[in-house]
Protein backbone atom coordinates (compact mmCIF):
# COMPACT_ATOMS: atom_id res chain seq x y z
CA UNK A 1 0.00 0.00 0.00
CA UNK A 2 2.88 2.34 1.10
CA UNK A 3 4.44 1.45 -2.25
CA UNK A 4 1.72 2.35 -4.03
CA UNK A 5 1.32 5.70 -2.45
CA UNK A 6 5.21 6.55 -3.62
CA UNK A 7 4.49 5.75 -6.91
CA UNK A 8 1.45 7.85 -7.26
CA UNK A 9 3.50 10.62 -5.59
CA UNK A 10 5.94 10.10 -8.04
CA UNK A 11 3.55 9.73 -11.37
CA UNK A 12 2.31 12.89 -10.11
CA UNK A 13 5.34 14.82 -9.48
CA UNK A 14 6.64 13.60 -13.25
CA UNK A 15 3.40 14.70 -14.62
CA UNK A 16 4.22 18.56 -12.98
CA UNK A 17 7.86 18.06 -14.27
CA UNK A 18 6.10 17.54 -18.01
CA UNK A 19 3.79 20.57 -17.83
CA UNK A 20 6.55 22.83 -17.18
CA UNK A 21 9.03 21.28 -19.21
CA UNK A 22 6.16 21.84 -22.45
CA UNK A 23 5.98 25.32 -21.73
CA UNK A 24 9.78 26.08 -21.92
CA UNK A 25 10.88 26.83 -25.43
CA UNK A 26 13.40 24.72 -27.60
CA UNK A 27 16.26 27.02 -26.95
CA UNK A 28 15.40 27.23 -23.24
CA UNK A 29 17.99 25.62 -20.61
CA UNK A 30 17.02 22.63 -18.98
CA UNK A 31 18.64 20.10 -16.21
CA UNK A 32 18.11 17.33 -14.86
CA UNK A 33 18.78 15.53 -11.68
CA UNK A 34 21.45 13.33 -11.35
CA UNK A 35 22.23 12.42 -7.43
CA UNK A 36 23.53 15.17 -6.46
CA UNK A 37 24.11 16.74 -9.54
CA UNK A 38 22.31 18.44 -12.17
CA UNK A 39 23.43 18.32 -15.63
CA UNK A 40 22.28 20.44 -18.63
CA UNK A 41 20.16 18.52 -21.02
CA UNK A 42 17.95 19.29 -23.89
CA UNK A 43 14.79 19.63 -23.61
CA UNK A 44 13.60 17.03 -26.11
CA UNK A 45 16.07 14.19 -24.32
CA UNK A 46 14.17 15.19 -20.89
CA UNK A 47 11.07 14.95 -22.11
CA UNK A 48 11.89 11.99 -23.02
CA UNK A 49 13.35 10.46 -19.92
CA UNK A 50 10.20 12.07 -18.56
CA UNK A 51 7.69 9.93 -20.82
CA UNK A 52 9.11 6.98 -20.09
CA UNK A 53 9.16 7.19 -16.45
CA UNK A 54 5.62 8.69 -16.02
CA UNK A 55 4.86 5.35 -18.57
CA UNK A 56 6.51 3.13 -15.84
CA UNK A 57 4.92 4.58 -12.97
CA UNK A 58 1.69 4.19 -14.56
CA UNK A 59 2.83 -0.32 -15.35
CA UNK A 60 3.53 -0.33 -12.00
CA UNK A 61 0.32 1.59 -10.30
CA UNK A 62 -1.54 -0.98 -12.52
CA UNK A 63 0.47 -4.06 -11.07
CA UNK A 64 0.35 -2.88 -7.44
CA UNK A 65 -3.58 -2.57 -7.82
CA UNK A 66 -4.08 -6.42 -9.67
CA UNK A 67 -1.60 -7.78 -6.65
CA UNK A 68 -3.93 -5.58 -4.55
CA UNK A 69 -7.00 -7.19 -6.18
CA UNK A 70 -5.58 -10.71 -5.42
CA UNK A 71 -4.04 -10.30 -1.94
CA UNK A 72 -7.97 -8.98 -0.97
CA UNK A 73 -9.56 -11.36 -3.06
CA UNK A 74 -7.70 -14.32 -0.94
CA UNK A 75 -7.77 -12.92 2.36
CA UNK A 76 -11.48 -13.03 1.69
CA UNK A 77 -11.47 -16.70 0.76
CA UNK A 78 -9.64 -17.22 4.02
CA UNK A 79 -11.44 -15.31 5.95
CA UNK A 80 -14.78 -17.36 4.88
CA UNK A 81 -13.05 -20.43 5.51
CA UNK A 82 -12.15 -19.48 9.08
CA UNK A 83 -15.64 -18.62 9.39
CA UNK A 84 -16.81 -21.86 7.88
CA UNK A 85 -14.53 -24.05 10.80
CA UNK A 86 -15.96 -21.76 13.74
CA UNK A 87 -19.46 -22.45 12.87
CA UNK A 88 -18.62 -26.47 11.77
CA UNK A 89 -16.64 -25.98 15.38
CA UNK A 90 -19.52 -24.53 17.39
CA UNK A 91 -22.08 -27.07 15.41
CA UNK A 92 -20.37 -30.03 16.40
CA UNK A 93 -19.91 -28.68 20.40
CA UNK A 94 -23.72 -28.16 20.39
CA UNK A 95 -24.50 -31.35 19.00
CA UNK A 96 -21.63 -33.27 21.54
CA UNK A 97 -23.47 -32.15 23.86
CA UNK A 98 -26.57 -33.53 26.51
CA UNK A 99 -29.59 -30.88 27.51
CA UNK A 100 -27.49 -29.88 30.64
CA UNK A 101 -24.20 -29.61 29.39
CA UNK A 102 -23.53 -32.90 30.27
CA UNK A 103 -21.84 -35.22 27.20
CA UNK A 104 -23.71 -37.41 25.22
CA UNK A 105 -22.50 -41.03 25.07
CA UNK A 106 -22.65 -42.89 21.85
CA UNK A 107 -24.41 -45.93 23.10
Amino acid sequence: MMQKQQIEVETIETTKALEELTKLGEEDVVYKSAGPLLIKTKKNEALKELEEKKELSNTRLMVLGKQEARVKENLKEVENKINEMIRIGQGQTGSDLGSGGTPVSGS
